[in-house]
C-alpha cells in the first residue's frame, strides 16, 4: 500500500492566505492469482529463441572462391564465412554477426568486380576482334 498526502483548497479566499486540507488517498493494487493472504510469488517469464538465425554465407563465399576470385576477395570472404559459423558454434551472436557482416561485404565486391572486370574483358576483345577483322579501312 502506498500512502500519499495531497493538498486541497476547500475554499477561495478573498485576500486571505488559503486554507489547506489534507486528503489522504491509499492505493492498493489488487494482485491476480492466489489468496490475499498468502504470500504471492512473482515470476516474469522471458522466450528466448534457442538459436539465433545468423547467415553465415559460407556457400556463397565458396561459390565467390571457385569462380569470382577477384584479387582473393571470395578467399577472404571464405575464411571470415567460417569464422563467423565457428563463432555461431561457440554461441558467440555478435561476433558471429560481425563476421558474417563482414563476409557478405566481401562477396558483394567479389561478385560486382568480377562481374565488371568479366564484361570490360568482353567488351576489349570484341573491339579487338573488330578492329583485327578490318585492319586498313
Amino acid at each position: 500500500m502506498n500512502h500519499t498526502s495531497q493538498a486541497f483548497l476547500t475554499s477561495p479566499s478573498g485576500g486571505h492566505p488559503p486554507n489547506y486540507e489534507r486528503i489522504k488517498e491509499e492505493y492498493e493494487v489488487a494482485e491476480m492469482g492466489g489468496p490475499h493472504g498468502s504470500t504471492s510469488v512473482r515470476t516474469t517469464v522471458i522466450n528466448m529463441p534457442r538459436e539465433v538465425a545468423v547467415p553465415d554465407h559460407v556457400v556463397w563465399s565458396l561459390f565467390n572462391t571457385l569462380f569470382f576470385n577477384f584479387c582473393c576477395l571470395g578467399f577472404i570472404a571464405y575464411a571470415y564465412s567460417v569464422k563467423s559459423r565457428d563463432r555461431k558454434m561457440v554461441g558467440d551472436v555478435t561476433g558471429a554477426q560481425t563476421y558474417a557482416s563482414t563476409a557478405k561485404c566481401l562477396n558483394i565486391s567479389a561478385l560486382v568486380l568480377s562481374i565488371f572486370t568479366a564484361v570490360i574483358t568482353i567488351i576489349v576483345v570484341v573491339f579487338f576482334a573488330v578492329s583485327a577483322s578490318h585492319p586498313y579501312t
